[in-house]
């Protein structure tokens, strides 16, 4: 599924420009053009197998829009070095914990100021739950990223993410049981409203007190929603309901 506009017709704020590969040669016309004079995004790694940073170093080593920082092994340091010298990416390993990264999100941001702001913070594991990917956007995270994608997808995952846009692969929307159609158009007002409410994180005792109706009613107009929609589950309506407001966005291709 590739849902990237025209990269000749967009900026970074949509899906990132194509993926150059490494060692391909720069035009006279590129180097001097207003990119190319742009300083390169930091890029800062965090992550329980130190090795691993030795690869992404090798990754954007010829990158011209992006530069390899700085690697630590342990959540104490990565939250030190945001606040002294941030980055403007961080690549987190999903490995320290699931609720061990939530809860340092959370007390990161329970500072004089955010560090998220400033530093676009992507999740990376080997694996990741559709579950596991809201609760970590939720949390102030920019990107979802695997461990097993390849190098174009990493990279256009970095440039996204550093222009401001949030990222997460097509695989997390699979496994969320989404279908090519999602017609909202379909659903009643108060399906609507119920719909409106899941994406926002409510939970369904929570929607029934907000709109004034039982929490089995919910489950009924929740029924409902997924047989239109053709998504399974609550987090797969909240993950769907992020990417339709452009909040995240899918992969980009590099062009041949």
């Amino acid at each position: 599924m590739n849902l990237a506009p025209n990269p000749a017709s967009s900026d970074l704020g949509s899906l990132g420009p194509s993926v150059v590969p490494s060692g391909l040669a720069v035009s006279v016309a590129d180097a001097w053009s207003p990119e190319a004079r742009q300083e390169p995004k930091t890029v800062a790694i965090c992550d329980t197998q130190p090795v691993t940073a030795e690869g992404i170093r090798t990754l954007i080593a010829n990158s011209r829009d992006l530069k390899f920082q700085q690697s630590t092994d342990s959540l104490q340091a990565a939250a030190e070095q945001l606040r002294t010298n941030p980055p403007a990416i961080l690549l987190l390993d999903k490995a320290f914990g699931v609720q061990i990264l939530l809860d340092w999100l959370a007390e990161l941001r329970l500072g004089p100021s955010d560090p998220c702001l400033n530093t676009a913070i992507v999740i990376w594991g080997v694996s990741v739950t559709e579950a596991e990917a809201l609760r970590f956007l939720q949390a102030g995270a920019r990107g979802i990223l695997r461990k097993t994608a390849d190098v174009p997808m990493i990279l256009a995952c970095l440039r996204t993410v550093a222009a401001g846009r949030s990222w997460m692969e097509d695989c997390v929307f699979r496994d969320a049981g989404r279908s090519d159609r999602y017609p909202r158009s379909e659903l009643t007002s108060r399906e609507q409203q119920v719909l409106e409410l899941v994406e926002q994180g409510f939970k369904n005792k929570d929607i029934a007190t907000e709109l004034g109706i039982r929490p089995g009613t919910v489950k009924i107009h929740l029924k409902h929603i997924f047989e239109k929609t053709g998504v399974r589950g609550r987090y797969g309506l909240a993950l769907n309901g992020l990417r339709d407001r452009g909040v995240m966005t899918a992969p980009v291709r590099p062009q041949s």
